[in-house]
């Protein structure tokens, strides 16, 4: 019978470890287009976000990588991540403003240290 319990236990977390966690600081960044500036360069890339936590990533942009929230506060944000086979990661993020937000990044990607600050802006929709 416990065996039965244990399996049941584990079928019904499945759902609630695939749920996205909440992270406040991005989940109130404005969808939108961003522009991002580099203070090393001062060079400039823009994207379009859906939502904050593409930010996170902004050096490893393929899908699959493991995260691991250090810090999760309603203006701060921290997470380390690996990506398989392509290298890691660590990314804070400090929202000012739903419109505005500062990236510290650095690590390993394709056997390369990066390491960068930046200033994120919402420029206006997507697409326009």
């Amino acid at each position: 019978m416990p065996r039965i319990a244990a399996a049941l236990l584990c079928i019904f977390s499945i759902p609630a470890l695939a749920q996205q966690p909440e992270l406040a600081a991005l989940d109130k960044l404005k969808p939108g287009n961003w522009e991002i500036r580099f203070r090393s360069d001062n060079t400039r890339q823009r994207i379009c976000l859906r939502d904050g936590r593409e930010l996170i990533q902004l050096r490893h942009t393929a899908s699959g990588c493991s995260r691991f929230v250090v810090e999760d506060t309603a203006d701060r944000v921290t997470v380390q991540y690996t990506c398989r086979g392509h290298g890691y990661g660590r990314t804070h993020i400090r929202r000012e403003s739903a419109q505005i937000a500062q990236i510290e990044s650095q690590g390993i990607v394709d056997g390369l240290p990066f390491q960068f600050s930046a200033e994120a802006r919402w420029v206006g929709r997507c697409g326009g």
